[in-house]
């Protein structure tokens, strides 16, 4: 789960990070062998914790809800931002705490980043007695610490793992930004696959951490996440992050040494990222000693492409064997003779059974001639309709031959916002997207592993969707969807024509269409108007995404039409 963004308090921010540029009257970097921690020379007297507690609100808006975090003066709390409602995670401090004005620096130099590969920070405020920092919260992500409790990463998992890393503290690096606390907690993995890291530059001003070499040791920190990646070790003689360390007194071993199967290259580059107090990499490289010359290493390795997915073959096919008076399966191998069973019934033939199959015979002649005479007349019937009267104004209803009102025009939509029952939102950014009248844009979902119901995850067990706000309660008389692509199962609803910012299911109590898998498109007229403001296009599945384990979905285009007469 994460943290991140541009808020309010980040904007025309120019102060230094904790981790953004190196002091030089900063004591020397701890010894490489263990990670780095806050000197005690410079750990601040114990302070206060903020007067906070679980349902207080930040700002009249940033309401806390958990927390899960509280150490050395700062707590740390997941939130729900009332205003947006979505989840978020906020971090909280005194204001006379001495590391309050290092935090607030640290957090809006991160926010100017605005890397998307770093989990953004989203406000960064001082409200006279306390400061807070307001970060994304990333509830389908699944932090590095969690996936080694299983055992070592796929290794086409420790590939992407360390080159989006790697990536992400590049872009740091050039900005003058340094992360100083990259461990296997800042390192999550979302559903879609994508690496995000969390706390650049926070999390160290938080815990009052430096670094003469601010960039080497972010490096040595990737080095190490590969290395646990590809071990399930820590590197280093202390136990750590639920990993057990290397064996006291041998030193710094190669991953290829350490577990069977471990790949060459990853092996070979954890090392070179590691390199210090004479440990080398097997075939004597060169150490990497920044992010870029990490990035270089990676993007020289031959790409290690993903798994193919496992066959299971079928099962095994058992035939059976027929013979007069008896059903049996095929012989087993097992001398137990078959169990007779009652013979088939003996074939009509008596007089009333040669009467029987001759009157079945007629009836089936008849029935064929009689299917065959509508036919030709409804042919005949179409072909002979005046030109232009192509019965499409409307749908069938019921199918009694009468059709209801032909569908007006597209009404205009005034607003739109992601369908988003959990108070956490996932592509809320583009759903202007799906309304904006072009079909070559759309709002999509990001790709879910293993389910097709948005990945089985908790906080999606209701879907996802975008609800449309008309303006005002209007007359509906059919709607117009292009989804992104088909194979979605998606359900239109209407809320009640006096509601008023609807967002739960069950404020949607209209329904347009059923529940139903479609194609490319979504189109119905309504037998009646439905009278109401806010439309809520619901998908509760999505379709494969290039993939039997990935799944994505989304909507290009939303058009709901009014009543003939308006």
């Amino acid at each position: 789960m994460a943290v991140a963004g541009t808020g309010n308090g980040s904007t025309g921010a120019t102060g230094a990070s904790a981790g953004s540029t190196s002091d030089p009257s900063a004591p020397s970097r701890p010894s490489p062998s263990a990670p780095t921690q806050p000197l005690p020379p410079t750990a601040p007297p114990p302070q206060q914790q903020p007067e906070v507690h679980s349902g207080h609100k930040l700002a009249g808006r940033y309401r806390l809800e958990e927390c899960v975090t509280r150490l050395d003066g700062f707590s740390s709390w997941r939130a729900v931002d009332e205003k947006l409602r979505r989840a978020v995670g906020v971090h909280v401090l005194p204001a006379e705490h001495p590391r309050a004005r290092a935090v607030l620096a640290a957090a809006r130099s991160s926010a100017l980043l605005g890397d998307p590969r770093f989990v953004q920070v989203l406000d960064a405020v001082d409200n006279n007695d306390l400061v807070y920092v307001v970060q994304e919260w990333l509830p389908d992500a699944t932090e590095l610490t969690a996936l080694l409790a299983s055992g070592p990463l796929e290794v086409h998992e420790a590939y992407q793992m360390v080159t989006q890393v790697a990536q992400a503290m590049t872009a740091a690096h050039r900005e003058g930004l340094a992360h100083l606390r990259l461990n296997p907690n800042a390192v999550l993995r979302t559903s879609s696959g994508q690496w995000r890291v969390r706390g650049l530059a926070v999390n160290a001003a938080l815990r009052g951490i430096t670094s003469g070499t601010p960039q080497r040791t972010d490096v040595e920190a990737i080095g190490a996440l590969l290395y646990a990646a590809l071990t399930q070790r820590w590197p280093y003689e202390s136990d750590a992050y639920g990993l057990r360390g290397l064996p006291k007194g041998v030193g710094l071993i190669a991953p290829d040494q350490v577990r069977a199967g471990v790949h060459r290259g990853l092996s070979e580059l954890a090392m070179r990222a590691l390199v210090n107090d004479g440990a080398t990499a097997s075939r004597q490289e060169p150490p990497c000693t920044t992010a870029e010359d990490l990035l270089k290493a990676v993007s020289a390795m031959p790409r290690i492409r993903p798994p193919e997915p496992a066959f299971t073959p079928p099962p095994e096919y058992r035939g059976t064997t027929y013979q007069q008076g008896v059903y049996r399966r095929a012989p087993t191998g097992g001398p137990a003779a078959p169990a007779p069973v009652e013979a088939p019934p003996p074939p009509l033939q008596s007089r009333a059974g040669r009467a029987l199959k001759w009157g079945v015979s007629a009836l089936l002649i008849a029935a064929l001639g009689l299917g065959s005479w509508q036919l030709a007349d409804a042919l005949m019937d179409r072909g002979g309709k005046p030109a232009g009267d192509s019965g499409a104004s409307g749908t069938h209803d019921g199918g009694t031959g009468q059709k209801s009102a032909g569908a007006g025009k597209p009404l205009k939509i005034a607003d739109a916002e992601e369908f988003a029952p959990s108070g956490s939102g996932i592509k809320e950014e583009e759903v202007p997207l799906a309304v904006d009248g072009n079909t070559g844009t759309a709002w999509v979902t990001p790709r879910y592993e293993n389910y097709a119901k948005f990945g089985n995850l908790p906080n999606r067990q209701e879907g996802s969707g975008i609800i449309v706000d008309l303006g005002s309660a209007r007359e509906v008389s059919g709607i117009d969807i292009d989804m992104y692509r088909s194979g979605q199962q998606v359900e239109v609803l209407a809320a009640g024509s006096g509601a008023s910012d609807p967002n739960g299911l069950s404020d949607f109590g209209q329904r347009l269409t059923k529940l139903d898998t479609v194609g490319a498109t979504l189109k119905e007229t309504l037998p009646k108007t439905v009278r109401t403001r806010y439309v809520l296009i619901h998908i509760t599945s999505l379709p494969p995404d290039g993939s039997a384990s990935r799944y994505r979905g989304g909507i290009s285009e939303i058009k709901v039409l009014g009543a003939p007469s308006e």
